[in-house]
This record gives structure tokens, sequence and C-alpha cells, in this order.
């Protein structure tokens, strides 16, 4: 019964933050409905949107500082969304004296729900499910999308505009009926997985905003420059994006998603070149679309999902999530002004397309060191798939060089080179033919003597401390 209260409370948390970024996807934060009205008004949209998007930003990066608990997170998601909803209403008119304001509320309190949900998503998916929870999230939540973005498009403006307000309504009441977790269940959670997490987090973040500089691009210099397809561009826009998920998603979890990660850098590679080199028709837009949303799943997942497991170190979900993906929001800012600065100027897509080279070459030499920071402090899987890529006299040699606190018994090193094969209690038990309770004895024991916490804690402090790559 608990179990199925999880998964329902799991299925509501990510139906209610899917429409929730639908809206903001659709209107918000770049959206086509927000584009539409402004051209329907005549109004020059690219000081509207860096409000919207630094709004947004503020919002993520700030959420953290006064959403502490769960309960405040269900509060500031229901409340935030109706504060986004009163802040649209104003659209509907030929109020632009309004507008501005209402993005700006809007922005920053839609970055507060979103910073908010991290709470929820630790809380209500397993570890081992969470990257399917981001998938699920942004692959509901673009589906959303396309479909209001094809009615605002090639239909009603207003109609569009109405559906992204139903999206935040339908969310809110989902977010609404989310249960509450008990206070002293989170203090366990919190307790029992606190580490440290500030490095891999900073080195994440400077990733995804570099990495997001060609989104900001991409939305300034390439979207324009194929605008004429508005039929086409409605709805295939996002559908790489969502295929990728798709495929990400349904990969096996020993899949080296880090090997991925370099196509994705890839496809990058070969949009901006293809943007070069093609003209403008329908199938040069469907080549450079096609590379570059569907890198933009590729990595977007990658980072989502890396946030999902590092809140299970944080003391404040709200802070860890909003902190990581205004990172991202951060990065499209600035590549957005830096494609507003080189379309301004007339720069030639040859030089364009330098700059995003430039910007991938820079993250595919960040990419080892993250990689290397993230093995170290995620998941046991990850750490012990680390350790079994060596050779039985590496993981002696490893073993050997840290020194312990007191000596281990004949007994404690048996245990420990099954807990370091990836076995469990259980596994260990049936293997030495002695007891769970006793295993567990044996690895409390040697977890005071090398001063660690944890399984994970004593394969990072191995890792650390090893010097064969």
């Amino acid at each position: 019964m608990n179990g199925l209260k999880s998964f329902n409370a799991r299925r509501l948390s990510v139906a209610g933050f899917s429409f929730l970024f639908a809206y903001i996807l659709s209107f918000q934060f770049e959206g086509q409905v927000l584009y539409s009205l402004l051209d329907l008004r005549g109004t020059d949209a690219d000081r509207y949107i860096l409000a919207a998007i630094i709004a947004h930003f503020a919002g993520l990066f700030t959420c953290g500082l006064f959403v502490k608990s769960q309960a405040a997170a269900k509060s500031m998601m229901f409340g935030g969304m109706g504060l986004c909803l009163a802040a649209t209403v104003p659209f509907f008119f030929p109020l632009p004296a309004l507008w501005m304001g209402g993005l700006i509320v809007s922005g920053y309190f839609s970055g507060c729900a979103v910073a908010a949900w991290g709470f929820f998503f630790r809380t209500f998916t397993p570890k081992n499910e969470r990257i399917k929870s981001c998938a699920d999230a942004l692959i509901y939540s673009n589906l959303l999308m396309i479909t209001v973005n094809v009615i605002a498009m090639n239909g009603s403006t207003f109609i569009g505009l109405s559906l992204s307000m139903l999206c935040l309504v339908i969310g809110a009441v989902f977010i609404w009926m989310l249960p509450t977790e008990p206070k002293n269940e989170q203090n366990k959670i919190l307790k029992n997985k606190m580490g440290g997490i500030k490095n891999p987090l900073l080195l994440l973040c400077l990733f995804v905003f570099i990495i997001t500089i060609n989104s900001g691009l991409m939305y300034q210099v390439i979207n324009p420059a194929f605008e004429h397809l508005t039929r086409l561009v409605s709805w295939y826009w996002a559908v790489p994006y969502i295929v990728a998920l798709a495929i990400m998603r349904n990969l096996p979890m020993k899949a080296k998603r880090s090997r991925i990660l370099y196509i994705g850098m890839a496809m990058i590679i070969g949009a901006f070149i293809s943007f070069m080199l093609l003209g403008r028709n329908t199938s040069d837009y469907l080549i450079v679309d096609t590379l570059m949303l569907g890198a933009c799943g590729i990595f977007d997942l990658f980072w989502w999902s890396i946030l999902g497991e590092m809140l299970d170190y944080s003391d404040n979900p709200a802070h860890t999530f909003g902190i990581g993906l205004s990172a991202n929001v951060f990065g499209v800012l600035c590549g957005g002004v830096l494609g507003m600065t080189v379309t301004s100027i007339g720069l030639p897509s040859a030089e364009i397309a330098v700059i995003a080279l430039t910007v991938v070459c820079v993250t595919l030499v960040m990419l080892p060191p993250l990689n290397h920071q993230l093995v170290l402090l995620l998941k046991s899987h990850a750490y012990l798939a680390a350790y079994d890529n060596m050779s039985q006299s590496q993981q002696t040699d490893i073993v050997r060089q840290i020194k312990t606190l007191d000596p281990m018994t004949v007994r404690e090193q048996e245990v420990l080179q099954l807990i370091l094969s990836g076995k469990s209690n259980r596994e260990i038990a049936g293997a030495l033919f002695i007891s769970e309770s006793t295993v567990k004895t044996h690895a409390r024991n040697i977890f005071s003597k090398y001063d660690v916490g944890s399984r994970a804690e004593l394969i990072s402090t191995l890792l650390k401390n090893q010097r064969v790559e």
C-alpha cells in the first residue's frame, strides 16, 4: 500500500511539474505564445524576453533562501502558480504598461515554483528512477508545449494563451493533491545523506552555463532564420528533443551515458556547421533543428538527472535544484544577449559558427574532470562500476594505499573485498556463512576505521586516492 501511495505521489508530482513547465515553455520563457502576442501588438520582443529570463533566473536562484521545508515548497508552488496566472491576464488586453510587470512577476515566481519542486522530486522519486522522472517531465511538458504552439502560431494567439494558463491551473491542482512528507522522515534522510556537494555542483553549473550559451544563440540566430517556416516550426521544433529524451530514458541503467555526451557535442558542431553551409529551406531546417534539439535533449536529461541525484546530499533540495537550473537559464540569457549582439552588427554565419564551436571546445575540456567529480560523489553503483573496471591487483593496491585508523581483522578484510565487489549485506552473509547482522557489524567497524559513514563514502575515499585512470 505504501508503495502504491509513493507511486501515485510520484505521478502527481511529475504531472504537476509538467503542466507548470509547459506554461513556462509555451509562454514565459522564450515561448511562441509570447512571441506571437508581441508580434500581434507590433512590439519589440527583445526587452520583454530579457526581462522574463532575468526574473526566472532570480526566482530559481533565490527560492532556496526562504523555502526550506516540503510544506513551504508546496505553498510556494501552489501560490507561485496562482501569481503567474494573475500576472498573465494583462496579455489579453492592449496594456503594454502592465506586460513588463506581468512578465517579471510570472518569471520570478515560475522560477521559484520550479526550484521548490526539488523537494517533491527527492521525496517521491526513488534514486534509481530519477532519470526516468526527469525524462517524463521534460517529454510531457514539451508535448503540451507543441500543442499550445501549434494553436497559437497557426490558429488563435489568444486561444494559445488561454491554453498555457489552463496548464497552470491543472498543474496547481496536481500539486495541491500531493501529500506532505512527515518532518521526521525528511530529517532522517538528510542526516544519512549529507556529503561533499559543493565542488561537483559548482563544476556542473559551470559546464551547464557554458554549453547552454549555444542554446541562447539558437534562440536568437538560428530560429529567426527559419521563421518563414511557421507551420513546420510550430510542431517540429521540439520533436528531436523529445525523441532524444525518450532514447536516453530507456537506455539500460548501466549504459555509459558519458560517451553519449560526446555524441551530443558532435551534434551541436554539426548543427552550426550545417547552419553555416546550408540554405534556409525546409530540408535545411530539418537538418539543423534535428541536430541542435537532439543534442539539447541529451544534455538536458544529463544535468537534470544529475541534479536529481545531488538532492540526496543537500539539506535544501530547492536551493540545490534551483541553483543548478539557474546555471542553465543564465547560459541561455548570455547566449541570447550574444546572439542579439552578433545579429545587430550583421556578423556572418561563419563567424557565429566559430563562436559556437569555441564554446563546444571549452566544454569538451571540462567533461573529463566533471565526470570524475560526479563519479566520486554520486550513487554507489556508479562508484562500484568505476572500481570494478580495475584489475584485482589494482583494487588491492588502492585499498593498501589508504591507512586505516586501526588495523583490520582478517574477517573485516574479507568483508571489505566483498563490499567493494558490489555485494549486498545478504550476499556477503551467504558467501562467508555468517548472519546479516554480523555483516552489518563488520561494515560499521570498517567504516569507523576508514573514518567514513557509508559504502558510497568508502568507495569515494578509495577512488580519490587512487592513481589509476
